[in-house]
């Protein structure tokens, strides 16, 4: 029984067929085609890798599904709702905002993570100019 739960296995995303410019050892060459655009043509480096970049998105169907099974179809209707207006929720442009409302319904508050301690504010090196945040907001600059 699946009580319409999404899949747990992980599904390839990419074909596996690798196309361009081969070199002598059927490897693309990094000289003709660019590093970057070799790694976008191989396959992904381990199977879990498409897993672990959707982490957050499966977890987030898994519990509405499974809410839905147990609560009914409004429970997450209503915290999708709750969720969406709380993401809209903001400061004047130039002032940082720390999400908390949405953080707290999405669970993300209890994790810590590289942009929590990397990248605040704080630590910027510019100062953002007030006057040319809003003028660019309401699209008069």
């Amino acid at each position: 029984m699946s009580f319409g739960l999404p899949s747990v296995k992980v599904k390839p995303e990419h074909e596996t067929e690798i196309a361009g410019h081969e070199g002598s050892f059927g490897v693309p060459n990094p000289m003709v085609s660019g590093l970057s655009s070799t790694r976008n043509k191989l396959a992904l480096a381990h199977p879990l890798e498409a897993s672990e970049k959707k982490y957050h998105l499966n977890e987030e169907k898994m519990n509405m599904a499974m809410l839905r099974n147990i609560q009914g179809l409004h429970a997450p209707m209503k915290l999708s709702l709750e969720r969406k207006f709380a993401s809209k929720i903001g400061r004047l442009p130039f002032l940082p905002s720390s999400n908390l409302q949405h953080d707290v319904l999405t669970g993300r508050y209890l994790d810590i993570g590289f942009e929590d301690i990397l990248n605040t504010p704080e630590l910027r090196e510019v100062a953002p100019q007030p006057h040319a945040f809003v003028e660019r907001s309401l699209g008069i600059l």
